[in-house]
Formats: C-alpha cells, structure tokens, sequence
C-alpha cells in the first residue's frame, strides 16, 4: 500500500503564492512520476505538472511561467510552488504518483496512487 498526502493548500489573493507538498508513505520502493492535477467545481480532473524520475518537467501551458514542480526522492516528496496565482487557479489539487512497491525484499508490484486532494482558492 502506497498513502499520498497532500498540504499546503488554502486561501490566497490573486498575485499571491502558495506551496504545496505531497508526501508519499507505505511500502514504496521506488517513484517513477509524480504529478499534481486539479478539478474546479463542475469539470474535469485536468494534469498541472508531472516530473519523471530523472527527467524534465512539462506543464500545463495555462500554468507555465507560474508554476515549478520539484520533487525530493529522498523524502518521497513532490512540490509545486505556485506564483502569481489566478482566481481561475481555484480548484482542487491531486497528487499522484507511480512506480514500484515491494511487499518483501525482492517482491514488487506497481502502483498509481492519488492523494485525497488540497483546496486552493484565490480571490480576484
């Protein structure tokens, strides 16, 4: 079992910044993507930013510019600072995450986890 965690969500003015963090937890071996996605009230889950171990990030074009996703493997932990938000930011935000878990040394599976969600509003 692989548990996600999102915090650092919240209310802010439009212009303001927020970070958020996703901690991964349980039986993790390894993390291959890590990813934050949102869903405002009435559409789509959509993805915002997704980092692949050892590779470059992508973005959303609506957050480019704005937004850095980074992740810590060490801490099994992913980022995504967010600056000069818009109230068209306001949803709510998912990580997830895939890769290895392993049930015993030298017993896998794989894994595509989310996290419960962080509530981020800006006000115009």
């Amino acid at each position: 079992q692989v548990q996600l965690v999102e915090s650092g969500g919240g209310l802010v003015q439009a212009g303001g910044s927020l970070k958020l963090s996703c901690e991964g937890s349980g039986s993790i071996f390894s993390i291959h993507a890590m990813g934050w996605y949102r869903q405002a009230p009435g559409k789509q889950r959509d993805l915002v930013a997704n980092i692949i171990n050892g590779g470059e990030p992508t973005y959303a074009d609506s957050v480019k510019g704005r937004f850095t996703i980074s992740r810590d493997n060490a801490r099994n932990t992913a980022y995504l600072q967010m600056n000069s938000l818009k109230p068209e930011d306001t949803a709510v935000y998912y990580c997830k995450a895939d890769g290895l878990g392993e049930y015993s040394p030298g017993n896998y599976y794989t894994y595509d986890s989310w996290g419960q969600g962080t509530q981020v509003t800006v006000s115009s």
